[in-house]
């Protein structure tokens, strides 16, 4: 084993951990950032591959309110590491952003990796040091930190640690929770790891399975309880997934979860109420089959008429035996049920991680004096919209400076 001695050691090198290891070099003191991964930011370029959505241009209250219960513990953070200071900090580094249709913010280059780069080099500049293939395994009976590294097993005396380790979705990019067998039994209360903007699984028929999978819902309407969200879905081998799913994915998962599955109800024309579909299915119907009369009496894409026959092979009725009325009603109330909720290593994100009770204002562990916490490590969740990010980025950018209030203390 070898020793060695850091002023401060941030493991994980992801968002939240280069955000705290930038504000803690602009502090002064001395940093490395310790990874499992062979390199920094692995999760942050997946998540480019789709354009990188850094954060959202709504109204500041809207977006807090994104976090759900966890929003009053967040919004100080944000507050002062806004979505404009996301986007403002992206343009210091020669990426400027711009708004999309849906509100969404991008970078104009639309990917991750000139930023990252871009970044990278700033924090070199800033002396930060980088220690990669280390994985982290705990504290030793004085207080090191110890690492796998690829020279054997590591000790790092440092004066304060920030872990932003992730949660446990997509573990072969460096997020596994490992962290939890870590923490626990030094008494830091954790919520129970749950996939978060996940997909869930459906027993679709053979032939809607082969036929479907992978065609999308677009301008649907999704249902679940008391919470309806507008947008897209996406039919997959094993059930559905996609950004209007993501929406309701708490609510799903709890359901699903607790009762064993939940009903999922599916509007395909949700512009148009009983009475005006009912006309337009009035008519007649003549030589057509059944799935072209639909398709050009409502406008139903193919893979709508396929959600309406697996319902109707579920009530135990055909579909031509439908009214008007009935077809009508069943059109915006597809019922779907979910029998469970997709792998946690195939979510975008996870729910769940330290609760916010053994939290300071600063995102120091109580329990754990000079130890701090940031990112999806903690016991919050959001939709897919950029709000994963803005969260990561501002908490990492807290603990960086609550790391450089409490070395001052101390």
């Amino acid at each position: 084993m070898t020793a060695t001695e850091s002023h401060i050691a941030v493991i994980g090198a992801g968002p939240a951990g280069l955000m705290a290891a930038e504000i803690l070099a602009q502090g002064g003191v001395s940093v490395t950032v310790y990874d499992a991964m062979p390199s920094a930011g692995r999760k942050f370029l997946m998540a480019g591959r789709g354009g990188l959505n850094l954060t959202h241009s709504e109204p500041l209250p809207q977006f807090l309110a994104r976090y759900r219960e966890a929003a009053p513990k967040l919004k100080a953070a944000i507050d002062a590491f806004s979505p404009d200071a996301l986007r403002t900090w992206s343009e210091a580094l020669g990426e400027p952003t711009f708004v999309g249709t849906s509100g969404r913010v991008f970078p104009k280059a639309f990917k991750a990796s000139p930023l990252l780069r871009a970044w990278l080099r700033r924090l070199d500049a800033g002396g930060v040091r980088f220690a990669f293939r280390h994985r982290w395994r705990g504290w030793d009976s004085r207080g090191r930190l110890l690492f796998q590294a690829p020279d054997g097993e590591r000790a790092v005396e440092a004066r304060a640690t920030v872990l932003a380790l992730g949660g446990a979705s997509w573990p072969r990019l460096g997020s596994d929770g490992g962290w939890v067998a870590i923490l626990a039994p030094k008494g830091v209360a954790i919520s129970k790891l749950r996939p978060a903007n996940s997909g869930f699984t459906v027993a679709w028929s053979e032939v809607f399975r082969d036929r479907f999978e992978g065609q999308p819902l677009k301008g649907v309407a999704l249902t679940i309880g008391a919470h309806t969200v507008r947008g897209e879905a996406m039919i997959t081998r094993s059930g559905i997934e996609g950004g209007a799913i993501y929406v309701l994915s708490a609510e799903l998962r709890e359901a699903v979860l607790g009762l064993g599955q939940a009903t999922l109800t599916i509007a395909l024309r949700p512009d148009l109420d009983a009475a005006a579909l009912t006309k337009r299915l009035s008519g007649t119907r003549g030589k057509q089959s059944l799935a072209n009369f639909l398709r050009k009496a409502s406008q139903l894409s193919p893979v709508g008429i396929g959600l309406m026959q697996e319902a109707a092979i579920a009530s135990g009725r055909p579909l031509a035996s439908f009214s008007p009325q009935d077809l009508a009603q069943l059109i915006n109330a597809i019922p779907v049920p979910l029998t469970g909720v997709a792998a946690i290593d195939r979510a975008i994100s996870t729910a769940g991680g330290v609760t916010f009770d053994e939290l300071d204002a600063n995102f120091m562990i109580r329990k754990l004096p000079g130890v701090f916490a940031v990112g999806e490590m903690l016991d919050w969740e959001a939709p897919t919209g950029g709000y994963l990010l803005q969260a990561s980025f501002a908490t990492g950018a807290a603990a960086g400076r609550g790391v450089l209030r409490w070395l001052k203390r101390s």
